[in-house]
């Protein structure tokens, strides 16, 4: 998933019992006022609006992290920040987007937001979540070129080495075309150079 996608997730987007993710919007900041900067918004294209399988690994993950989840609101109790959306209308009507809003008045009228990634006190701050633990991986680790949209790439490159079709592998990273996938997003490496010259050489040697 893209890093606006991931951020953009609620609990209600993980569907536990059939094991889907369902991707159907993204965030992003906008300029900050009293009400807040973090948006909601449509996916990046048409193609990006997509369910992916949850694995067992990464079920296990997110159902620990759901119930660590729960007893944080426990812990914090009425400290801990709840959310709702705001529909932003455009000059014709039209919803555009939604504006995440702090419920600081709890109110049995708003509907809440049930947001995935938030710190522990419940506080959202969006895709900024990320930024100090890849702090830590380029000043204290010193692996300078890792973001976090590289492990998309990382994704695409070992499932692809791995015999997997790359018209699957296309439909879950959201591209509408096999082509992005296979030009952006699949790296070479000396060691898979060298496994191209020793199949061919197995070839020859068989004939």
């Amino acid at each position: 998933m893209r890093t606006g996608e991931v951020c953009a997730l609620t609990w209600d987007d993980i569907d536990f019992e059939n094991r889907i993710i369902k991707i159907n919007k993204t965030v992003y900041c906008k300029t900050k006022d009293n009400k807040g900067r973090w948006f909601f918004g449509t996916t990046k294209t048409d193609s990006s609006v997509r369910e992916v399988y949850i694995c067992e690994t990464l079920l296990k993950v997110l159902k620990i992290y759901h119930h660590y989840q729960s007893n944080n609101r426990k812990k914090y109790k009425t400290k801990y920040y709840d959310y709702n959306l705001e529909e932003v209308k455009n000059k014709y009507g039209k919803v555009v987007e939604n504006r995440i809003i702090e419920l600081k008045y709890k109110s049995k009228q708003k509907e809440k937001v049930n947001l995935v990634f938030v710190k522990d006190n419940g506080r959202y701050i969006g895709t900024d979540l990320i930024r100090y633990p890849y702090r830590i991986i380029h000043h204290e680790l010193g692996i300078n070129n890792c973001r976090f949209y590289d492990l998309r790439g990382s994704f695409a490159t070992k499932t692809l080495r791995s015999g997997v079709e790359i018209k699957d592998v296309a439909e879950v990273l959201g591209h509408s075309r096999v082509e992005t996938t296979e030009n952006y997003y699949v790296s070479t490496t000396k060691e898979s150079k060298k496994y191209v010259s020793n199949v061919f050489e197995k070839q020859i040697n068989k004939k």
